[in-house]
């Protein structure tokens, strides 16, 4: 037998759990998952991975790459080679860009993007507010749309013009739109009916501060999360159509989506590494804006575990969303105007396998919500998303042993900083290969602009 690369010695987690093996690769696929020092006659290089941890390449399909229009922030190539240093190997791209990515003709140009700068495999989800666009974005190989339930107030971004629906007969109709398609309908939930009420009277008391933020979107145990997510579960039900909540966070959003789901509805959802990891109300008092996306009170936040723990939770996603330090730092008095968003897809991986050995979920569960959930909701679970002979080669090695510091120097988004800068982690992702090539290794990526490739699949598995 002859084989490209082995990986030797570690203990390898795939769809039927945990064993000490070797991975096999050849010709970017994994030709074999066998024991320990299996003789094999030829094989062309060998990557030592004792005492390691061997794991699928993560499926993130929600990133904010900010190119085009706004790559001040943030592109393509920073944002990919951050995903390749935190071990996501798959990245679908969000459409709230400049243009926003509401047509086919957009959407072809987004992708060539990709396909030149990448150093992941990628995608992209176009923005669902043109009807007529909607089956001809769907020929391009997409995976997924999205629409933002948001208006921002005192700004134009993150959630620009072009890219959200708030009426729900629109609402209806676009998931009457999609559902011939078999793609998932990504929404970002929210009742800016409520939300333009409950800031109001905030901001009339003069309260711009980051805690009075906060405090908005935390309103009454988080009803403006509560109530979208509601109808959406409805219309979803009403539609037939297969609809994927983003941003749980509150408990009673998750109970709604146990119930639906109890009862066969479409709908699968997810949560980001700031729901989990950052967002505390100490954390929000001394960083104020560079750690809002949103607050997650203690009750919440114990929600959110429990949903991903139990299944009800699908995947965990980046929403990676990098500003500039000068668009952040503007929310220290006029938090209205500061860019909400952290950027998260280098440390989430190694965060969740350090909340692994803190027993809030296992060691399983962490690699399904990583990588074989999102590859087989947004039907890539033929190529991706797990060690299963015959995959795509995208596997990461982990040192599960290594204390190490997040520090915003070693960050590599465009924006130069992180909100988990100071954070002693004791988990670290020391290799990452794409399809057979190692893209990350010993702290360098070695991947390059261009590598990537787009990934595509079947139509998503019926939920």
């Amino acid at each position: 037998m002859s084989i490209d690369l082995r990986i030797a010695g570690g203990d390898v987690v795939t769809p039927q759990g945990r064993r000490p093996a070797d991975v096999l690769i050849d010709d970017g696929r994994i030709a074999g998952i066998v024991a320990r020092g299996l003789e094999i006659s030829d094989v062309g290089e060998t990557i030592d991975a004792a005492d390691r941890l061997v794991l699928p390449g993560m499926v993130d399909p929600h990133v904010h790459t900010r190119e085009p229009g706004f790559v001040h922030k943030e592109d393509i190539t920073t944002a990919t080679q951050a995903a390749a240093a935190g071990g996501v190997t798959t990245i679908f791209g969000m459409p709230n860009l400049e243009p926003p990515t509401a047509s086919a003709q957009l959407l072809d140009e987004v992708l060539e993007m990709y396909a030149a700068k990448s150093v992941v495999d990628y995608n992209h989800n176009p923005a669902a507010t043109v009807p007529s666009e909607i089956a001809a974005m769907a020929e391009r190989g997409i995976r997924a749309y999205k629409v933002f339930m948001v208006v921002d107030t005192g700004r134009t971004y993150p959630h620009p013009a072009g890219t959200g629906m708030h009426d729900h007969g629109d609402l209806l109709r676009m998931m009457d739109t999609i559902r011939p398609t078999g793609l998932p309908f990504m929404i970002h939930p929210h009742d800016q009916a409520l939300m333009d009420y409950i800031e109001g009277e905030i901001l009339a008391g003069g309260d711009n501060t980051p805690e009075g933020y906060a405090k908005a979107y935390a309103a009454r145990e988080g009803v403006i999360w509560d109530t979208a997510c509601d109808v959406l579960l409805r219309l979803a039900e009403a539609a037939d159509c297969h609809v994927h909540l983003m941003h749980m966070q509150t408990r009673r959003s998750i109970e709604a989506v146990r119930r639906a789901k109890a009862r066969g509805v479409k709908v699968t959802c997810e949560v980001n590494h700031w729901a989990l990891f950052l967002g505390t109300w100490e954390q929000i008092q001394e960083r104020g804006p560079y750690v809002l996306s949103y607050w997650v009170p203690d009750d919440a936040r114990a929600a959110v575990w429990e949903g991903l723990a139990d299944g009800t939770i699908d995947m965990l996603s980046s929403d990676h969303g990098p500003h500039t330090r000068e668009e952040k730092e503007i929310g220290w008095t006029e938090m209205w105007k500061a860019h909400t968003g952290t950027p998260g897809i280098q440390y989430q991986l190694p965060l969740l396998l350090d909340a692994v050995k803190q027993g809030k979920l296992s060691l399983e569960r962490a690699v399904e919500v990583t990588a074989q959930a999102p590859a087989t909701i947004f039907g890539l679970g033929e190529s991706k998303g797990s060690l299963t002979v015959g995959h795509d080669a995208d596997v990461v090695v982990i040192d599960p042993d290594k204390r190490w510091t997040i520090t915003d120097d070693a960050d590599l988004s465009r924006c130069g900083w992180t909100p988990y800068d100071g954070h002693e982690a004791s988990t670290a992702v020391e290799t990452t290969l794409l399809r057979g090539s190692v893209i990350y290794a010993d702290g360098k990526v070695l991947g390059k602009p261009g590598q990537g490739q787009m990934a595509t699949g079947r139509i998503p598995a019926t939920v």
